[in-house]
């Protein structure tokens, strides 16, 4: 069987024959199977000819069996995508994640279909029922705190790291300020750092392109409730680093100054007592759990940042290694294939995370690192004095500054 996706939520192959197998895992795995299985047979009673037809299914290991509905579609407009699941809701079917992920073309009748069923809603009262709801998880962090600054270092002429600092609720999306605190009620925050790579000015122009990106597209995910998210939350991190890496491949394309062009991009979504992260690249993140140890999340995309995991150089060796800013995959810069470290992690009150770009680990050791986020509940009082961000920044640039320097920070209370 050909593998063609393999997350969290659910392992989905390709047999010989065409059938598509989905085994469903993870999170409320048997309400979703189920969900699911209701879902398609109600579709197929109302004969809906652009769907994936129930072939079978297996209570016991939570999978299906389902025909093939082709390959997923590319590029359509807004417009289209939106009638095709308008066509949707006629046979009576609500799609929870109405975007173009979700569509494919079958070409042996031309047709766009729909697929993915698993939190979908019968509109009709008489087949729906309690099983498709799951329970939000509830988290007694009320509110984060946040700071954020960025730095060209000591030899550098410009700065080709960037942040960003997004706060969304029901009103739109608020660009955060360098430091602040807010509530985690009815928000979810987002923070990015990127380390923009190419000659001339084109890395400084990469990183910003990243970031600017993410404020574009994330911000239509905020709707999907606590269930539907945990769900798709591999999908639309995936979506986004895809559509990044193919836009700086196409910048690269068409304007020579942009050739080779590319970007690091490190993100976190804070959202409901949980943090959604995608990464790429060197930059990383940093969890410091309340009365734990710091631990790097994220794995550097690189030779010798395998060699680091693998146990076959320690710290001290991998920061002195030729070849530790040799990155084995980034955003565009001619990559051609895209395998971002996506995953997620509960917090709670008390713990930190530490989003940084190279810069920040060239100057600091880890050990360095530890003992500027323990210190930050006294620092942080002080209002008028530089954030934990600043002084994080500020002592790897007095340590190093051979690059830009940027972190953010992030504390739940």
């Amino acid at each position: 069987m050909h593998e063609a996706k393999n997350t969290q939520r659910a392992l989905v192959r390709i047999g010989f024959d065409g059938k598509v197998h989905k085994l469903f895992r993870g999170p409320n795995a048997e309400s979703r199977f189920a969900n699911e299985v209701r879902v398609l047979k109600y579709l197929e009673k109302r004969r809906c000819p652009f769907v994936p037809r129930l072939l079978d299914s297996n209570q016991a290991t939570l999978e299906i069996v389902t025909s093939n509905c082709g390959a997923r579609v590319q590029h359509i407009t807004d417009e289209r995508v939106q009638e095709i699941f308008d066509e949707l809701q006629k046979f009576g079917v609500r799609h929870d994640d109405p975007f173009l992920r979700n569509i494919t073309y079958r070409a042996k009748d031309g047709k766009f279909c729909v697929i993915d069923f698993e939190f979908a809603e019968i509109l009709e009262p008489e087949f729906a029922d309690s099983t498709t709801s799951v329970e939000q998880r509830s988290t007694s962090a009320k509110e984060i705190e946040w700071s954020g600054t960025t730095h060209p270092g000591r030899f550098r002429p410009n700065n080709e790291d960037a942040f960003l600092g997004m706060l969304l609720d029901d009103k739109g999306i608020r660009y955060l300020g360098k430091r602040g605190s807010a509530s985690l009620e009815r928000s979810d925050f987002i923070f990015a750092v990127s380390d923009g790579m190419g000659g001339e000015r084109s890395g400084e122009f990469a990183s910003r392109a990243t970031v600017a990106k993410i404020a574009l597209q994330l911000p239509q995910q905020f709707g999907l409730g606590e269930d539907r998210f945990a769900a798709y939350s591999d999908d639309i991190i995936m979506e986004l680093f895809t559509s990044i890496h193919q836009e700086l491949l196409n910048l690269g394309h068409y304007d020579h100054n942009c050739r080779d062009m590319g970007a690091t991009l490190t993100l976190a979504w804070f959202r409901r007592g949980r943090v959604y992260f995608g990464h790429i690249g060197d930059s990383r993140i940093y969890h410091l759990p309340a009365g734990g140890q710091l631990k790097q999340i994220t794995e550097d995309h690189s030779h010798v940042g395998w060699l680091r995991r693998t146990g076959k150089i320690n710290e001290r060796q991998a920061r002195s290694h030729p070849r530790k800013n040799v990155l084995s995959q980034a955003l565009g810069a001619g990559h051609r294939y895209l395998h971002p470290h996506i995953g997620v992690l509960d917090y709670d009150p008390g713990d930190q995370f530490l989003l940084c770009s190279d810069g920040v680990t060239d100057g600091l050791w880890d050990h360095a690192i530890e003992e500027q986020l323990k210190s930050q509940a006294t620092a942080e009082s002080n209002e008028q004095g530089p954030s934990v961000a600043e002084r994080i920044v500020m002592a790897a640039v007095a340590e190093s500054g051979r690059d830009n320097a940027t972190a953010v920070v992030v504390r739940a209370t």
